[in-house]
């Protein structure tokens, strides 16, 4: 590496003890949706690179045993109980190389779909900044992931109502990352590259679902992925993705980290996300590790 991109890579420096970790990678995981007892202390933390948990899901509809759409009224359906505000305080201490952020939508509520739906624009984006204020704030949180994958609403109104509540959290400094969870759907990738489009300098990552491809994924085809998505949004904020659960995708004991290999030659590789803490807790966080080791030294 040139010494002008490493002066780049070191812009943001964190010190932890004798270690330091840049602003140029970093490894993010869902944590909380399956209610599997998982704690942020069960996670390991490589001092060396940014750690982002992100808490699964904050969701726009109603408690209770038939949940419906609040228009933006958000509510915590993460395990709370194992993830509690006093649990993000003390991880965020003993670890500053730490961040914990929410994500909003995900894929179901009990039996049903989560849809984004907004009565309004205007009504949305009130309710929205209101109530994830709110969680935001009493979590001690960081920042927010979109992770919506179903929708009652056209990509313009939903670029219009995301665009506006990331703008107005990171303008009224409740936040300071955000981040988008598209995958190579027709529906989802329209919905997402209208927000993209309108408003990708509010977003700091893209956690783009490489799970959501077939599971005969090879290693070249995921390489091919990577350069597709990385022209639909900006490869400098593109992260690569597996999961630990029975979804497809190139699976880390099936040539991922190959893959990952090859685009830190390329100084391509800026970061991995996993899906989730809860299904890699059985296993002992086997590949959280390896994957934090691997960016670890990335850029040294």
């Amino acid at each position: 590496m040139s010494h002008w991109k490493l002066f780049l890579a070191l812009i943001i420096l964190h010190a932890h003890g004798d270690h330091i970790f840049t602003g140029a990678v970093v490894f993010r995981e869902y944590i909380g949706a399956n209610f599997d007892n998982v704690r942020f202390s069960d996670v390991p933390i490589n001092p060396n690179i940014q750690v982002h948990f992100i808490l699964s899901f904050a969701i726009d509809y109603t408690l209770g045993s038939s949940p419906t759409p609040t228009n933006g009224k958000f509510n915590i359906f993460w395990d709370s109980d194992n993830l509690s505000p006093s649990q993000v305080l003390s991880i965020k201490r003993q670890h500053s190389n730490v961040k914990v952020g929410l994500s909003i939508g995900g894929d179901s509520v009990g039996s049903r779909s989560v849809d984004f739906t907004a009565f309004s624009i205007d009504s949305w984006v009130s309710n929205a900044v209101s109530s994830l204020t709110r969680v935001i704030k009493q979590y001690h949180l960081d920042g927010i992931d979109i992770d919506y994958e179903h929708f009652d609403a056209t990509p313009t109104i939903f670029a219009q109502c995301i665009g506006r509540l990331v703008t107005t959290l990171k303008n009224n400094r409740v936040i300071s990352f955000a981040s988008i969870a598209p995958f190579d759907d027709g529906e989802v990738q329209r919905h997402y590259l209208a927000l993209w489009r309108s408003s990708a300098r509010v977003f700091d990552y893209v956690n783009f679902q490489f799970y959501a491809y077939d599971r005969s994924t090879t290693v070249a085809q995921f390489l091919r992925f990577f350069d597709e998505q990385a022209s639909n949004y900006d490869g400098r904020k593109l992260l690569v993705s597996f999961s630990t659960d029975s979804s497809g995708g190139l699976k880390p004991d099936k040539g991922f980290f190959t893959a990952c290999q090859n685009l830190k030659s390329k100084g391509k590789l800026n970061g991995i996300f996993v899906w989730s803490a809860d299904d890699s807790k059985a296993s002992g966080f086997r590949f959280e590790r390896q994957s934090q080791a691997l960016l670890a030294k990335s850029y040294k």
